[in-house]
């Protein structure tokens, strides 16, 4: 008579190991997936709370060095801007390294005695500027460029024929028989100008 080996029929014994390395086997596998899961979870965080603090860097250095919101208060220079509005401006140290100068027609916010304004530019350095009695702003002799809705009168606070000395300028608000502009505290050094302004963001009636 044949006996049969063991190996042709495994013992219930072998059978239960090869199921208990299985099982060891596949829960290794799990525990060694769940941690590059969680690996690759962490490091998705850190790469966006990278970006989160790198966008934020950026947004800070912005509107820290290269841009400024701020609100217009009164009407000096309605109707272009109107009490209310909020704008954006470039800031001049932001404008003096990308090598941009003020210009005759930019609207820019500036600081007198400690409170913000917004006028126009009327002349800068090098410029004469005239009032004539009715109303009327001659630079250079030609007459003042752009729709000027109001007349511009003397405030009495400068001499004219005025010539812009280096360093100053002379701005007007568009609201002329309102506005509180060099007619009213004379020149405007650079180092009162805030910037100038980009755009409106919104109205007040918006």
């Amino acid at each position: 008579m044949r006996v049969e080996s063991d190996q042709s029929h495994p013992r219930p014994e072998r059978k239960e190991a090869a199921a208990i390395a299985e099982n060891n086997r596949q829960s290794v596998e799990d525990v060694i997936a769940r941690r590059r899961e969680a690996a690759a979870d962490r490091q998705a965080g850190w790469a966006l709370l990278r970006r989160l603090v790198l966008f934020g860097l950026i947004v800070w250095l912005v509107f820290s060095f290269g841009l400024l919101i701020a609100q217009v208060r009164g009407q000096s220079m309605y109707p272009a801007m109107k009490d209310g509005d909020l704008c954006i401006i470039f800031r001049t140290p932001a404008m003096r390294l990308a090598r941009e100068s003020l210009a005759q027609g930019d609207v820019i916010a500036y600081t007198h005695e400690g409170k913000r304004y917004f006028a126009r530019v009327v002349a800068v350095a090098g410029d004469e500027v005239s009032l004539a009695p009715n109303g009327s702003v001659t630079v250079n002799g030609a007459a003042e460029p752009g729709e000027i809705l109001f007349p511009t009168y003397d405030g009495g606070t400068l001499t004219y024929p005025l010539t812009v000395p280096e360093g100053c300028l002379y701005v007007l608000g568009d609201y002329r028989t309102r506005a509180d502009d060099s007619r009213d505290h004379g020149l405007i050094t650079l180092d009162q100008v805030d910037g100038k302004v980009l755009t409106l963001l919104r109205r007040r009636e918006l």
